[in-house]
């Protein structure tokens, strides 16, 4: 009796213990293992900006970089095509003295491309700042009278040019284009003075007004990015600076000169670069003739030390008009 009572109590102590002992804790669960690149966002975003940029620079180096370092070879050699490769014979700087030196034709056409440029630049940068203040009123068809400035941007490429320059053989356009051609012909001045009966009174006369006339009308043909510009520059403008002026009860004349000018200063030398860039690579122009028509005579070697002549100069203009204008310019802080 004695024995079962000690076991019934021993029982009982056993289940208060277990009964007194908090529950063991459940063994947490591990996470699952994600899949993919274990890379940062920040550091992945980084990689595939260089993914991106690098189609750019393999591109920059192999279609421009090297080619710009093989044609600054050629100008110190004289080419010669042989089988399988160009053939070169270094002879140092002798194609760029036979460049100003021999060739007169190359040295005429660089003078007159330096004058024309020196006389065109200012009359496209004072018309271009005219038209943008215009187009930047608010009247009816200004929109339509936007696109019109800026049509002959859009339709100066391609087929489209070598039709109004009546290359018709490179245009691709044959028989009837011939007549299409002349909607674009620039002399339409000459047959309006025949027309009037007024065309054989005086040479000088005629050969005035068409020169101001063909002028005119390759202002406006190379006007439209720098109209473009100006506008969004006026459109910059802040309307406190317009309230300002209004209440201190400034002319519109000098809003112009002591408001507006300030305010797009930046976006005229911007101008100014571009219109002298363009007009030194405009294909049309003398030197750039010469250059290509040496480089299609497989006369690389000296095509070559003509261009970077030019390119030379080019540079030396820039560096000298930029450093004159900075000092006018007003930069907003």
């Amino acid at each position: 009796m004695a024995d079962t009572q000690n076991e019934a109590v021993k029982a009982v102590k056993e289940v208060k213990v277990k009964a007194e002992k908090p529950p063991k804790a459940p063994k947490p669960e591990k996470a699952p293992k994600v899949k993919g690149m274990r890379i940062a966002y920040e550091r992945r975003k980084a990689l595939y900006a260089y993914g991106f940029l690098a189609i750019w620079i393999v591109g920059s180096l192999y279609f421009f970089i090297r080619p710009l370092f093989v044609s600054l070879w050629y100008s110190f050699n004289k080419t010669e095509v042989t089988l399988g490769h160009m053939g070169t014979t270094f002879i140092g700087i002798q194609n760029y003295i036979d460049a100003f030196r021999k060739d007169t034709e190359y040295t005429e056409a660089l003078l007159a491309v330096l004058s024309n440029t020196l006389w065109q630049t200012p009359l496209i940068i004072i018309f271009s700042i005219f038209i943008a203040v215009i187009l930047n009123q608010k009247f009816k068809g200004r929109t339509f009278a936007r696109a019109v400035f800026f049509l002959p941007v859009i339709i100066a490429t391609g087929p489209v040019i070598s039709i109004i320059n009546g290359d018709m053989d490179t245009s691709g356009y044959s028989g009837g284009a011939e007549a299409f051609s002349t909607m674009f012909e620039t002399d339409m001045t000459g047959a309006l003075l025949n027309f009037l009966g007024v065309y054989n009174i005086s040479d000088k006369v005629t050969d005035l007004i068409s020169t101001v006339t063909s002028n005119v009308f390759n202002l406006v043909w190379d006007s439209g990015i720098q109209i473009i510009i100006f506008l969004s520059a006026l459109q910059n403008i802040p309307v406190s600076a317009r309230e300002a002026a209004s209440i201190e009860g400034a002319t519109a004349w000098e809003f112009f000169w002591k408001i507006t000018i300030p305010y797009i200063s930046p976006m005229i030398v911007t101008n100014l670069i571009y219109t002298i860039v363009d007009s030194f690579i405009d294909p049309s122009n003398g030197v750039m003739t010469i250059v290509l028509q040496e480089a299609s005579g497989w006369n690389h070697g000296y095509s070559a030390a003509m261009a970077w002549a030019y390119f030379a100069i080019v540079i030396i203009a820039l560096c000298i008009v930029l450093p004159i204008l900075n000092k006018f310019v007003y930069y907003e802080v």
